[in-house]
């Protein structure tokens, strides 16, 4: 589970905005401040009926009809420490509730419907702390630029040096920072699945609730920029605990911008990223040739003595501005396979395009439209695993006749009066759980979103 940035894809709501700009939080946030005080909660209800099913079991998503509730409340916290022309600190501290639960108690599908579920439901609502961090900002030379479109919980800054390095250091989000896309990150004003909202190849460091310890170093230029995060594993797949022995497990990535656009006169964004696993995982294939062998009684990705492992993938993340009221999206993302999905889900291909289409043309420029198709897949060691009668942190129907998993995702986003918003969601998942013997599967939600 992670809890995007907030209100990524809202109007500027700061008391310097233009007039006409309409308001899209309940409090205004001014720019002058040295300090930042806001809120939000999300609220997800989500059901489908029944579908058919050949078989099913321990981790597989239920065929009979179902419907569930989840509930995100955070607090967030800000305040600049010291500012100066070329060098700016800051501390954020967030806190956080997540409480209801997702659809079969978020097991089944990779691309998991609802980004806010944690996936072990036993943690239950009781607050947490989901952010505690430094930020420094060092500039190089005197040209500035105007970031005030970027001043919220992360960023207090309204101005900052064109080339300069940035540091984050705490308790975050991973993907706070990497894999970020302005039509598709934020599950509270976009598009809420697993792998649509993010890279669902990119196995990203986090404990259960999405967030890690550690350190991300960013140099920021013109039209490019590059970054790299050191961050914490869990001690297990899908575990609330990290390790906090690098030398036993560690989560590596990098990611290069390019801010380019195809089209003439429009914005444009591109991102590679690459990512090093390091941590006590098992590996598909031994697991399946210890289940042959008459070893284990099915094959147990967990049965083997304490080991560091590496996975490694990439991904590919690009957005495009196509007129002043539409956007495309897309990503592509590939990891080895080999080794057991850790930290975010079961997947180890994915390609997704989509995009997002405002309401100015019907008089609601606050409202919006998105539509987006997701295919996701796994290796063959993975797949034999699963057929054979293997569990994963979130997938094992018991047995397997493989296909991609392919999902198709809209929304239509309802700016209802300052920061109140209300969301329709549709949903076609075909091969739940990669599985020809499942689905599809039709699933409706509607959201309700508040930003104070």
């Amino acid at each position: 589970m992670h809890v995007p940035t907030p209100n990524t894809d809202a109007a500027s709501t700061s008391a310097s905005a233009h007039e006409s700009q309409p308001v899209t939080t309940m409090f205004p946030h001014p720019d002058s401040t040295w300090w930042w005080v806001s809120g939000q909660a999300n609220i997800i209800f989500q059901g489908y009926p029944s579908f058919h099913s050949d078989y099913e079991s321990t981790n597989s998503f239920r065929s009979a009809s179902e419907y569930k509730t989840s509930l995100v409340g955070t607090l967030y916290l800000g305040a600049r420490v010291y500012h100066s022309t070329h060098t700016n600190t800051e501390f954020f501290y967030d806190e956080e509730s997540a409480g209801g639960r997702g659809l079969s108690q978020a097991l089944g599908l990779a691309g998991f419907t609802n980004l806010d579920v944690v996936r072990n439901p036993s943690l239950g609502p009781i607050p947490y702390m989901a952010r505690a961090e430094l930020h420094e900002t060092i500039g190089f030379g005197s040209e500035q630029e105007d970031v005030s479109d970027e001043r919220g919980p992360f960023s207090l800054a309204t101005t900052a040096p064109v080339r300069r390095l940035e540091f984050r250091v705490g308790k975050m989000s991973t993907v706070d920072t990497f894999d970020l896309n302005g039509v598709g990150s934020d599950s509270h004003l976009q598009f809420s699945d697993w792998t649509v909202d993010n890279n669902g190849a990119y196995d990203y460091a986090a404990d259960t609730r999405g967030y890690s310890y550690g350190a991300v170093a960013e140099y920021h230029d013109k039209n490019w920029s590059a970054r790299y995060g050191l961050m914490l594993m869990p001690t297990v797949a899908n575990g609330i605990d990290l390790q906090w022995n690098l030398r036993l497990a560690r989560g590596e990535q990098a990611e290069e911008e390019i801010r380019r656009s195809i089209l003439r006169g429009r914005t444009g964004t591109v991102r590679l990223l690459q990512f090093w696993n390091h941590a006590n995982m098992g590996d598909y294939r031994t697991a399946v040739n210890q289940y042959l062998a008459g070893e284990t009684r099915v094959p147990e990705i967990t049965a083997h003595p304490r080991l560091v492992s590496v996975k490694y993938g990439f991904g590919l993340n690009a957005e495009q501005e196509v007129s002043d009221h539409m956007r495309v999206f897309g990503r592509i993302g590939w990891n080895e396979g080999q080794h057991e999905s850790y930290a975010y889900t079961e997947d180890d291909e994915t390609f997704l395009v989509g995009g997002d289409y405002d309401g100015f043309q019907w008089g609601r420029p606050s409202d919006k439209i998105g539509l987006a198709f997701v295919t996701d897949a796994i290796k063959k060691d993975h797949q034999k695993y699963l057929a054979n009668g293997g569990l994963g942190f979130i997938l094992g129907d018991g047995k397997l006749n493989y296909a991609r998993e392919d999902i198709i995702e809209f929304y239509y986003n309802v700016h209802a009066w300052r920061g109140l918003y209300f969301a329709l969601q549709q949903f076609y998942v075909a091969h739940p759980g990669y599985n020809q013997d499942r689905g599809a599967v039709y699933i409706g939600g509607v959201r309700a979103h508040v930003d104070f």
